[in-house]
């Protein structure tokens, strides 16, 4: 029984949902780390390559944001399968269409719909995952998941060392459209089926999580614990330069570097975590224990005194290893809610702590401004790791819950 229950790992939508992850990150990742080239590849000079590089990037967070809506509420109004394809081919589409871009106006609208594609793909692919394997399986299943997928941003990294940026696009789309030749086979989960015949159940309505107390203090809270995550992607590993030049660090640091070493720790982390919250029988245990060990990386890495360029990249590593309960905390967020709103939560939930990086990078900017680098780093940690410790520690537990009810 037991061999049996494990072999569910392996079933077709855990393989679709863990593929889908890792062309969805690859995509996601790939502007930032090809951004230079191909701004300079249209003429732009050096002045430019910040501002307009910065006004693509927002772009495409801003589809992030819109599409994790959109998504969400799809996801339980039309299902999980609707949302998990629909939302590959959009993104696969727009990333063929970035290999042929010539100029930053028309780069800017394709990132735009790249980014609301990539928004349904996690929250689509945990939730189907989530209501199609047994309870016992969950945590290990999703974490499979985030685990496989988040290897694509190595694959990025390297794909762009080996190729022209132009190829590098054609690659993730084609990856991407491949991907949904594999989906004959794939089925809906059965909780979400069972409620599509329940026509009298609102599904998806996106504002009832505003309109209910404690449905809205449980979705803050989910938002709350992947504040750290973002800290450690956004701030340290994103302008590590910034943080190499304050230490004294002689070798100049590579921020694309960085957050390839934070993305293979990630994927360690992230499998990692669905071992730990499966031995503890505890989402919150394993969430809280990682979140700690990433509060303790964050310390070593602005007050350690690290001097060589090899200790920093391993820091890194640590933190990206840290950080490798993402995939836990939107399992918790699928699991928080009813099977009408779950899609709409779990496919939101990241997209919404994505979008705090705007937050955070202001807030560094503004700290800049009357204390050191490392210091402005540190105040705006210290921000994110109350927020996400406090929300761990007082939000339900979710293991073993049954996912077939509904929010009112």
């Amino acid at each position: 029984m037991q061999k049996t229950n494990f072999q569910h790992l392996f079933s077709i939508p855990v393989i679709v949902a863990a593929l889908g992850y890792f062309v969805d990150i690859y995509d996601l990742l790939l502007f930032g780390i090809v951004r230079i080239p191909s701004l300079k590849s249209m003429g732009l000079d050096e002045a430019s390559l910040s501002t307009v590089g910065a006004s693509i990037l927002n772009w495409q967070m801003t589809g992030l944001l819109i599409g994790g809506i959109l998504w969400g509420v799809l996801g339980d109004k039309k299902g999980r399968l609707s949302v998990l394809f629909g939302s590959i081919l959009t993104y696969s589409l727009a990333n063929i269409a970035c290999g042929f871009v010539k100029d930053p106006d028309t780069y800017k609208i394709l990132r735009f719909i790249a980014g609301i594609g990539l928004a349904g793909e996690l929250g689509a692919g945990i939730t189907l995952v989530a209501e199609v394997l047994p309870k016992r399986l969950r945590a290990l299943g999703t974490s499979l998941v985030a685990g496989v997928g988040l290897l694509g941003a190595v694959a990025a990294y390297f794909t762009v060392e080996l190729f022209d940026w132009r190829t590098a696009y054609f690659i993730g789309g084609g990856m991407g459209i491949a991907l949904l030749l594999m989906r004959v086979g794939v089925f809906e989960s059965g909780v979400f089926s069972a409620l599509k015949e329940q026509h009298h159940v609102k599904k998806g309505n996106f504002f009832s999580l505003f309109t209910n107390k404690d449905r809205l203090v449980r979705y803050l809270k989910c938002i709350g614990m992947g504040l750290p995550t973002w800290f450690v992607i956004g701030i340290l590993a994103t302008f590590s330069n910034e943080f190499g030049t304050a230490l004294g660090i002689e070798t100049p640091i590579q921020p694309g570097l960085s957050i390839m070493w934070c993305y293979v720790g990630l994927s360690i982390g992230d499998l990692s975590s669905g071992v730990i919250s499966h031995a503890l029988e505890s989402r919150k245990k394993a969430v809280l224990y990682m979140m700690i060990f990433t509060l303790a990386a964050s310390l070593v890495y602005l007050f350690a005194g690290i001097n060589s360029a090899t200790m920093f990249y391993g820091v890194n590593l640590l933190l990206g290893l840290g950080i490798g309960y993402w995939a836990m905390f939107v399992t918790i967020g699928a699991e928080q809610f009813g099977t009408n709103l779950r899609a709409t939560a779990a496919t939101t939930i990241p997209n919404m702590v994505r979008g705090t990086v705007v937050g955070m990078t202001t807030l560094y900017g503004v700290f800049k401004g009357g204390f050191s680098v490392v210091q402005a780093g540190a105040l705006v940690g210290l921000i994110c790791f109350i927020i996400g410790i406090y929300s761990t520690l007082t939000i339900s537990e979710t293991h073993g819950r049954d996912l077939d009810f509904l929010e009112e």
